[in-house]
């Protein structure tokens, strides 16, 4: 028997019947004290766990020193409150309407029932709300500095090869997360756009790339560190709510939907690459405009895909009739007029398959085009548009116009 069975036994004799020896007496005393010391450890571990689970419930400025030169600034980080909420009321109303389209645009599905999906997508888009307003919360920013980012972020996703989805959802990561902040600066714009398109990538592309490519194209301004530790302020300002129905998804479904002809190939592109280009290009100009987040995600491709085919065409393909898509088609006038300047062609990229080039985002020079098109805006006469328009509501002008 060991020493230490020896000792345990001892203790449950009767104590007229124990007979300790100074060593045995001086084990014990060890015995019990290293038991001591053992409960008091476990409680300041319990007492550490409670403490770390409620430090996140103080404002911190956050990062108290940033690399690159970024100044710190305030970042609400509360995981376990509601995010920041701004009464929007005093402001232009959204222009989300007609919600819920009945009957269905999607033909009959033989994997699942068309109004049950349709309506799913919806919800979806009533869910993440989006507002052009976020630039009251951030004294210092101003609406070009969005253009500004937005434009970057298209120039890396080109030179990186990523999907349009990938853009567009970090497009919504970005301007959903600047709803739940305040008082931003903007010296911190360029950490949370690549952080957006960080986590964009990883939802999205099969082969992302890696943290250090997303730290090297910001020339030294955001480190590897300051991009994980945003990541995760980001993902629980958003609440993990990172599946939104974008505007090049809306296009896809529109596209896919007026170009379908056989059922069961549903989930197959059937529609054209060049049309589909050159209508997600005018988006692409359009998105950069803050004004745009005025209009639901799925009215933009809407109306997009107007300028280019017809309002038959887009009732068919959305449900939308003329009057929920008329205040936004006369909107995208002058990006119609402005996009359609500007040749459109397939890119080849090295390790894309030819079938799959339309999704891979392109960049082109879209500052110059947005201010094209802000310097033009008020030449431009509403009310021109009307429900029988059809494609082509605005041409180039003739090569011997051009100035």
């Amino acid at each position: 028997m060991s020493r230490r069975s020896r000792l345990q036994a001892k203790q449950q004799q009767p104590l007229s019947c124990q007979e300790e020896s100074p060593q045995e007496l001086q084990a014990l005393e060890h015995l019990q004290t290293r038991k001591r010391r053992t409960a008091e450890e476990t409680k300041k571990r319990e007492d550490g766990k409670i403490a770390k689970k409620h430090q996140y419930e103080i404002k911190s400025c956050w990062p108290p020193t940033i690399t690159g030169g970024i100044s710190p600034c305030i970042i609400i980080e509360t995981p376990h409150k509601d995010s920041v909420t701004t009464d929007f009321s005093r402001f232009k109303k959204y222009r989300f309407r007609n919600l819920f389209i009945n009957p269905s645009p999607l033909p009959e599905l033989n994997w699942g029932n068309s109004k049950d999906v349709w309506l799913n997508i919806l919800k979806k888009e009533n869910r993440y709300a989006h507002c052009k307003h976020f630039t009251s919360l951030h004294s210092s920013l101003q609406p070009h500095m969005r253009s500004i980012l937005l434009d970057w972020l298209l120039e890396v996703c080109e030179v990186y090869a990523l999907h349009r989805e990938t853009f567009y959802l970090a497009q919504d990561f970005f301007d959903r997360f600047m709803l739940t902040q305040k008082n931003i600066n903007k010296s911190m714009l360029q950490l949370i756009g690549i952080t957006s398109l960080f986590i964009a990538s990883k939802l999205e592309e099969i082969y992302a790339p890696k943290i250090q490519e997303f730290a090297y194209v910001t020339d030294g301004a955001c480190s590897e560190d300051d991009i994980v530790r945003m990541e995760l302020i980001m993902l629980k300002a958003l609440k993990w709510e990172l599946c939104p129905v974008t505007i090049i998804s809306w296009l896809n479904l529109y596209l896919q939907v007026d170009a379908l002809k056989d059922v069961p190939k549903v989930l197959l592109p059937q529609y054209s690459q060049e049309k589909f280009i050159q209508i997600a290009q005018l988006l692409d100009l359009c998105i950069l405009d803050v004004n745009s987040l005025d209009f639901q995600y799925r009215t933009l491709a809407a109306a997009a895909l107007c300028h280019y085919t017809s309002t038959e065409v887009v009732k068919k393909a959305s449900g939308l009739d003329w009057d929920s898509i008329s205040e936004c088609v006369e909107w995208m006038v002058p990006f119609v007029s402005v996009a359609k300047k500007v040749p459109v062609k397939l890119k080849n990229f090295k390790k894309v398959a030819a079938e799959d080039r339309h999704n891979i985002q392109t960049h082109t020079n879209y500052l110059d085009m947005l201010e094209e098109v802000n310097s033009g805006v008020a030449s431009t006469v509403p009310g021109q548009l009307s429900p029988v328009s059809t494609g082509g509501i605005i041409t180039p002008p003739k090569s011997t116009e051009k100035k």
